[in-house]
């Protein structure tokens, strides 16, 4: 009888201690859980909102960068006197790729590329004046954020195989590269009529070009599998400056030539460009004025909310 009893108080307390377990550990569970699903969608809810309250990271290319002379000119960031006033307090980036990269991997950040080297699957680029930067609407003139690409050569050029591509850069077929890679062309252009020279060239300049020219000697040899054209990416001053000193035989520039290099050399538009001001795709702002976009490069204004 005293066995049986002592049995059932044992097997009493054994389920209590089952039961308090049971309790303890659905009771954790479901805390632990609560407590994931909440740092989850505490997480979504950060990672989804973005605010206009932040300040303003601008980012902007280097001196001597023709698209940041072509920029500043286009939007007003200038003094009375063309002195570039872009915000000391800018990223400076060295080509159109940082650039992307750069506002790519910030929400807060503003930048400006060659719109032919747009990649939209990493930046967006916004609208101005109400106008979307496509090469239509620089054709049409309701986007009015455009400048040349030029090249140019000395004056004194003893170089078969650059001369002959100079021609095919201008010719119908060098010019349906141009469209194809969504710039404006040149129009009243004749077939290419060369004579395949052997030989060499460098062609050197600025980084917003030299995507172009890239497919451009590509397509060259195609038709002159002769030649040797050696492209070296830098800024467009150090494209006119080192193809008046000899270095380049074809210098490129993305905006107008300066007086000075317009002295010492011959300079031929080979496409319009336009440039596009770009923004993070997590940014609402789809459209910008002219106004606006020089008002952040002043440092005039410095949160998206005053915009």
């Amino acid at each position: 009888m005293k066995m049986k009893k002592f049995i059932a108080i044992l097997a009493a307390a054994g389920m209590v201690a089952s039961l308090a377990a049971g309790c303890g550990s659905s009771s954790d569970d479901t805390s632990a859980s609560g407590d994931a699903a909440a740092t989850e969608e505490g997480g979504d809810a950060a990672a989804s909102e973005w605010d206009a309250s932040s300040t303003i990271t601008v980012v902007s290319r280097e001196e001597g960068s023709g698209t940041r002379g072509a920029f500043t000119e286009l939007f007003g960031v200038v003094d009375e006197n063309d002195n570039d006033m872009t915000t000391l307090d800018a990223q400076v980036t060295n080509n159109t790729s940082v650039m992307m990269t750069t506002v790519s991997e910030n929400d807060y950040a503003i930048g400006y590329i060659s719109l032919g080297s747009l990649d939209e699957s990493l930046v967006k680029a916004v609208s101005i004046d109400g106008a979307e930067a496509t090469a239509e609407n620089i054709e049409n003139g309701s986007y009015t954020v455009s400048r040349p690409f030029n090249v140019a050569v000395r004056n004194d050029l003893d170089n078969a195989v650059a001369t002959d591509f100079m021609a095919f850069i201008m010719s119908t077929e060098g010019q349906q590269v141009v469209a194809d890679e969504g710039y404006i062309p040149v129009s009243e252009v004749e077939a290419y009529a060369g004579d395949a020279p052997e030989g060499s060239c460098v062609v050197g300049g600025s980084s917003s070009v030299s995507p172009l020219m890239e497919k451009l000697v590509e397509a060259y040899g195609e038709v002159n599998p002769n030649a040797s054209i050696e492209l070296q990416t830098s800024d467009s001053t150090t494209g006119m400056t080192s193809t008046i000193e000899g270095s380049y035989d074809i210098g490129m520039a993305s905006r107008e030539l300066k007086e000075e290099e317009a002295a010492e050399l011959t300079g031929t538009v080979i496409a319009t460009d336009g440039i596009a001001v770009i923004v993070n795709q997590n940014n609402p702002t789809e459209d910008m004025s002219v106004d606006q976009v020089k008002s952040i490069y002043l440092g005039d204004v410095t949160t998206w909310d005053a915009i």
